[in-house]
């Protein structure tokens, strides 16, 4: 269902969400279609309904996406309060509990909880999202003709400096990518390195190739989820256009999926 969004304070609201991602595919929920309603009630008061793929996700996704929700919704400094719910799924009662009421994931899902807290999850997926803008950037400056040596001399303030890449996944993707290294303090000064390793480690020329393939890993695999959500997704609501030429699961059966920002035709 494509959500109606009017008024001011609805596309305020909206905003804020797309800055909400799925932990597992670093995509926003909006474009993913996962948010269902939202209503302002009020003027102060935020409503959100959203569904994920399948009927059992893991619970420690929705719970975080939930929680992300929520979060975006109050940033807004005229929100006072904001009532997300999970629709459709085997534990919706107990997300829709806890995050609505401030409880803790591992209060509510002590008895499936592995020892792993749910900031170990979020740490996790963030990780890879790091990993993957990352790649996207790195393939662009590729394709302007951008040598190894010269890419990992780059400063933030280097980065800073050029203009829009060409490849639409690396356009798309710098500002991303700028973004979780400041977040993270990975990249805060003018000269520090912009192209370093999740732990901070700046990355030499000399490795780049190999780091490289190790990001190609990572995103495979998460374009390959995600291309099965909206698959799932397609099949449980009949509702999600798949013709936007994103890789589908034909493409990783067949193994043609190409570099990001370049797609497969599906045909």
């Amino acid at each position: 269902m494509a959500v109606q969004i009017h008024g001011a304070q609805a596309r305020d609201v909206w905003r804020r969400l797309s800055a909400v991602t799925d932990p597992e595919l670093d995509e926003p929920i909006t474009d993913m279609g996962f948010v269902e309603r939202l209503d302002i009630v009020a003027g102060s008061e935020v409503e959100i309904d959203f569904r994920l793929p399948t009927y059992w996700c893991s619970p420690n996704f929705a719970f975080l996406m939930a929680d992300g929700i929520r979060r975006a919704a109050l940033s807004l400094p005229w929100v006072r309060r904001a009532t997300v719910r999970l629709q459709d799924h085997c534990f919706a009662d107990q997300v829709n509990a806890g995050v609505n009421g401030a409880q803790d994931f591992e209060a509510i899902f002590a008895e499936m909880s592995d020892g792993s807290s749910l900031g170990e999850v979020r740490e996790k997926f963030r990780e890879k999202a790091f990993q993957r803008r990352q790649e996207a950037v790195l393939l662009g400056l590729r394709a302007v003709g951008m040598t190894p040596g010269r890419i990992t001399a780059m400063t933030l303030q280097d980065f800073d400096s050029i203009g829009l890449l060409r490849a639409p996944e690396a356009a798309a993707q710098k500002p991303r990518y700028r973004e979780i290294l400041i977040e993270e303090g990975l990249a805060c000064l003018p000269d520090d390195p912009v192209f370093v390793t999740w732990q901070g480690e700046r990355i030499a020329a000399s490795a780049l190739a190999d780091h490289m393939t190790t990001l190609r890993a990572v995103r495979i695999n998460m374009e390959f989820n995600g291309a099965l959500c909206r698959g799932l997704q397609a099949a449980r609501y009949k509702e999600v256009d798949l013709s936007s030429g994103e890789p589908e699961l034909i493409d990783f059966i067949l193994g043609r999926v190409p570099p990001a920002g370049q797609h497969a035709p599906s045909g």
